[in-house]
């Protein structure tokens, strides 16, 4: 059964804090105003110009309201309007922006009919005083961890080593003579198992920790489908690749992200995710496994190979995301600060690419 969770968060910021959030707020009013007096603007304009008679191309050019076009004047004119527009974030202005825009399409479509319910008003200015105070942060981009292996089975080698030759050296069972095993080979084998299964609890407990880390904070993630039964062919990663536990992670993934309400995208086993350049595109022919250092031989970057092909999975994550739709972002969860300040925050969460885990979600500014 799937089970999808939603959180409301009260911060408790300090003066500071609280001081940003309402310049925020108030960022976003600016735009909202500056946008609708611009409309009202023009409007009024044509208006005046269709009684004096004038017709087509005569009038004063209309402007679209669309999010677009709206944020394309604004960012021309921002200079101007808000001369410490640089103190806020971007998204502060795009919220009020955004808001103008399904204000207007709103209106627009509940005088023609298109919008059911009650009739929808033309909107009005925003006061500072009567206005409620909020912005929203949509934007989050896709970014990578990079996740080392714990290797808990390597750590431990050395003294399951010295514990299987002490089993070795005691008096076994053996079915063929019916010998019974001696009481020090029982104690010897019980500390062998033990420590064996001290290996398996501290893997079961990483995994456990790091896939609920990431279902939690992040609403979308990219794994790779992986040749797992191929890697463990070769006795050079054998060892490591099994103590990763490649499939278990995948697993406890999937259903952890439907818990939260998130999404596990999986890219192809055949996508060239290590061979790829994530500056220019470019493919390489070839790419041995003892390459630890991807460099391009077309644009000249070079990087470690295993956050290169983490990028390819962020990219891969983005293009999925874009080609969904723009409800397919992940989940968005409204959070109120102190009275009167809503901050709703939709974060886009992390990818993850194989490292010395096998599977990793790098950074980069803004995880794959």
């Amino acid at each position: 059964m799937r089970v999808v969770q939603a959180y409301r968060f009260a911060l408790d910021p300090t003066p500071t804090q609280e001081r940003a959030l309402r310049s925020h707020a108030g960022a976003a009013r600016v735009a909202f105003n500056w946008g609708l007096a611009r409309v009202k603007a023009v409007t009024a304009q044509r208006a005046a110009e269709v009684t004096y008679g004038l017709t087509g191309d005569e009038l004063t050019p209309s402007i679209s309201w669309s999010l677009y076009s709206l944020r394309k004047d604004w960012n021309a004119a921002k200079g101007t309007v808000a001369p410490c527009w640089a103190e806020c974030s971007k998204e502060a202005f795009n919220t009020g922006l955004d808001r103008l825009a399904q204000a207007l399409k709103d209106w627009d479509d509940s005088r023609k009919g298109k919008r059911k319910g009650k009739a929808v008003g033309f909107p009005r200015f925003r006061s500072k005083r009567k206005s409620g105070l909020s912005v929203r942060f949509t934007t989050g981009a896709l970014r990578c961890e990079e996740i080392p292996n714990p290797r808990y089975l390597s750590c431990a080698l050395r003294k399951l080593k010295r514990l299987s030759r002490t089993v070795s050296r005691r008096h076994g069972p053996d079915r063929r003579t019916g010998r019974r095993p001696s009481n020090r080979w029982r104690r010897a084998s019980a500390a062998l198992g033990k420590a064996h299964g001290r290996v398996a609890d501290q893997r079961k407990d990483s995994l456990h920790k790091l896939t609920s880390r990431l279902a939690s904070e992040y609403a979308t993630i990219v794994v790779e489908d992986l040749n797992v039964a191929g890697m463990l062919r070769n006795r050079r990663v054998a060892r490591h690749v099994a103590d990763a536990s490649f499939g278990e992670f995948r697993r406890q993934l999937g259903y952890k992200a439907a818990w939260h309400g998130g999404r596990v995208i999986v890219a192809d086993r055949w996508f060239a995710s290590s061979k790829t350049c994530s500056g220019c595109g470019a493919v390489k022919a070839k790419l041995p496994l003892s390459e630890r250092t991807y460099a391009c031989a077309a644009c000249g970057l070079v990087l470690d190979r295993d956050v290169n092909a983490a990028r390819n999975l962020a990219a891969l994550g983005r293009r999925e995301l874009a080609g969904s739709g723009p409800d397919s972002n992940g989940r968005g969860a409204g959070r109120q600060t102190s009275p009167g300040v809503q901050v709703a925050v939709k974060r886009q969460p992390g990818a993850r690419k194989r490292g010395q885990t096998g599977t990793v979600p790098t950074q980069e500014g803004t995880a794959a």
